[in-house]
């Protein structure tokens, strides 16, 4: 199966205290570029990642972007209570109290709130040991929907590119039928104006039999067209082996344009010029979808 080189995917992984994001697209480019946007606390695993990444997708330009955030209702922080500060400030209030005969009891929102009593303290950064797990699987699910999609239009490409195949066939079958009716009328035409120009003068034979020739083989294009449906069966075996075949069917319509192009140039008749530029608009469009493929 071919895929295109067009897809995205989103997966999200949590721990108890964090939750890992990671997106991917891709887009079309002629080899493969990976762009990978890790948090600081993943740097170390680029390499890694990397290697995960090359081994999913064979060729286009992939964009990773991988965030770390807290869980939803997890405390970013730690509140740690200085115990013997806050004895202090119990103890230094109830000895103000007793020297100034002022009596009631202490609150505790006052105590809370007085400095040192409670402090925050950063709970201990993402280690590589935890991130690891997170970033392998979050990365393995987001590629796994991304290659799906790549997959799933990769199918709609081959179907096109099948159906553009067999209109290119029928081009070339054309010119194919027509090349011998093309040379009997070349014949005939030779014919009349040679006799036409010696105005009544004994034919030779032999001579228009080697004018004919030496046009028969300059316009002969039968090794082209022998060319150009080797290509096309290549074309479409490569379409039944799958993969990343992008690259070669790119260059085999490189080689049945040329067959075509010079069909073209030999054509001396009007429905084999049509058939050759028909064959040439339907090898474009063909380029312009396996710029699409893997």
């Amino acid at each position: 199966m071919i895929r295109s080189m067009t897809g995205y995917g989103r997966a999200e992984m949590a721990s108890p205290r964090l939750s890992l994001s990671v997106e991917c697209k891709s887009l079309n480019h002629r080899h493969l570029d990976i762009a990978l946007k890790l948090p600081r606390a993943l740097s170390a695993l680029e390499l890694d990642a990397r290697r995960i990444i090359q081994a999913a997708v064979q060729r286009g330009r992939i964009e990773v972007s991988v965030s770390v955030a807290p869980v939803e209702g997890a405390p970013s922080t730690n509140l740690v209570v200085n115990m013997p500060q806050a004895r202090a400030y119990v103890d230094v209030a109830r000895r103000v109290g007793d020297h100034l005969k002022i009596g009631g009891a202490l609150a505790l929102q006052w105590l809370l709130e007085q400095p040192g009593v409670i402090s925050r303290e950063e709970q201990t950064p993402l280690s590589t040991e935890e991130g690891w797990p997170l970033l392998h699987d979050g990365l393995a699910k987001a590629l796994a929907e991304l290659c799906g999609r790549r997959e799933a239009e990769g199918a709609a490409l081959d179907k096109e590119l099948r159906a553009l195949l067999a209109t290119m066939g029928e081009h070339v079958g054309v010119v194919a039928a027509r090349g011998p009716l093309a040379l009997e009328r070349k014949q005939q035409r030779l014919r009349e104006r040679i006799q036409a120009l010696l105005a009544g003068t004994p034919l030779d034979e032999g001579r228009l039999a080697t004018e004919v020739a030496m046009w028969a083989e300059k316009s002969d294009v039968t090794e082209e067209l022998a060319r150009l449906r080797s290509h096309m069966g290549e074309f479409a075996r490569l379409l039944d082996e799958g993969g990343a075949v992008g690259r070669t069917l790119d260059f085999l319509i490189q080689e049945m344009n040329r067959e075509v192009n010079t069909v073209g140039s030999k054509a001396d008749d009007l429905e084999l010029s049509q058939a050759a530029i028909a064959a040439k608009s339907t090898l474009e469009k063909l380029r312009e979808q396996v710029q699409n493929i893997e």
